[in-house]
């Protein structure tokens, strides 16, 4: 594997059904699993198996973790994933402060670094403050870094890397962050909102956890969700603006330009120190998004949820559990919890948008599990179509 500083490359990972065997070797955790349960449960053969499991090791992705006893014959060889045979850096620029962290490829966080951030500054200013903690958590030790996740306040472009009108902060409208942090750091980037980057990181965390939505309050309100199992971008990659649904017709002046949007009244009673009016007013955006989708779950996160998660998770659930009692005998209130972590969850969220779609899984959970048939002595098509993506087009 070429471990040179400016990105590493992984040639296996073009494999699709690579991607199946590199996944379940980091579901299985330093335990690993042997090459017969790989066959099993991708339905591929044990030949081609052992031809993937190979390069793998090769490319020094894999590694041999003991033997387990075998029911008959010989003792089966497990294998596990090598964590620091790559990483990804996660970045969260936030309106006031900087938050990036270094992953490896098993999600374990190596290095973070938290600084202030004035994301008013000109655009020059942010990218280099940006492009300098990059290079602070990378450090000078030749680690193989794949690229780069950018998590950012939207609306925005995910597929373009271009922000738009970001509330408060019209003058990123039309701006190329990706290539403007590529260009600095030297490596691929990939660009979501924070929301977006959070909500995919929970969700590998529990990939078979059901549809929930995340929602983020810190200085500002939106959400990311996670429908159908995989993360919901919309057509226009606009989905999750939260925070900019209208609550009072005649309410407060919000930033965005509209009135009474729910992020101007749940600021505003945080900044009174109404915790509980905060709460409430979380809950009924809450519920009129759960009555919209029909979602199952609720993941509060944010800094400001973090100063006092017991009493937004006790605020949100009262809402729901009373809109529940509304809506009938039946009515089973959705769970609320706490994503906790602070601001952390988006940081490390956003370096899995550069990790995920190396393991098969785009856009939040799984991409097509299935293992990719082809012709004898073959384990993975070649069309360029099916390979895993470069990190450039990640996500």
């Amino acid at each position: 594997m070429n471990r040179s500083n400016s990105g590493a490359n992984l040639p296996t990972l073009r494999s699709h059904n690579a991607a199946l065997v590199l996944d379940l070797l980091r579901v299985a955790g330093g335990s690993g699993i042997s090459r017969l349960e790989l066959a099993e449960r991708t339905g591929l053969t044990p030949q081609a198996v052992s031809k993937i499991t190979a390069r793998l090791r090769a490319e020094g992705l894999a590694a041999e973790a003991g033997h387990r006893a075998s029911t008959g014959g010989k003792p089966r060889t497990v294998l596990r994933l090598v964590p620091d045979a790559g990483h990804a850096v996660g970045l969260h620029l936030d309106r006031d402060e900087l938050t990036v962290v270094l992953v490896d490829l098993a999600g374990a966080v190596a290095e973070s670094r938290t600084a202030p951030l004035d994301f008013g500054a000109p655009a020059a200013e942010v990218v280099a403050a940006a492009a300098d903690a990059v290079a602070a958590v990378r450090g000078e030790g030749g680690r193989p870094v794949l690229g780069v996740g950018a998590a950012v306040p939207g609306p925005l472009d995910h597929r373009g890397g271009v922000l738009h009108r970001v509330t408060g902060f019209p003058q990123w409208d039309g701006y190329p962050l990706r290539d403007a942090l590529a260009e600095r750091t030297g490596l691929p980037v990939v660009i979501d909102k924070d929301t977006n980057a959070a909500a995919l990181g929970l969700a590998l965390q529990a990939p078979d956890s059901a549809d929930f939505a995340y929602l983020h309050l810190g200085t500002g309100l939106g959400s990311g969700l996670v429908l159908g199992g995989a993360l919901h971008r919309g057509a226009r990659t606009g989905a999750g603006e939260f925070g900019h649904q209208t609550l009072q017709l005649d309410g407060v002046l919000c930033s965005c330009g509209g009135r009474g949007c729910i992020e101007a009244l749940c600021l505003a009673a945080v900044r009174r120190g109404d915790v509980a009016e905060a709460a409430r007013v979380l809950g009924t955006g809450a519920a009129n998004l759960i009555g919209l989708l029909d979602i199952e779950r609720v993941v509060l996160g944010g800094r400001t949820v973090a100063a006092d998660p017991d009493a937004y998770v006790r605020g949100v659930r009262a809402v729901l559990d009373e809109r529940a009692r509304r809506d009938g005998a039946d009515g089973v209130p959705v769970p609320v919890v706490a994503a906790g972590g602070g601001d952390r969850p988006v940081a490390e969220g956003a370096a899995q948008l550069v990790l995920a779609p190396l393991f098969g899984r785009v856009g939040g959970t799984e991409a097509h599990r299935d293992p990719v048939r082809t012709e004898p002595g073959r384990d993975s098509r070649t069309d360029p179509a099916d390979r895993a993506p470069d990190p450039a087009e990640l996500g």
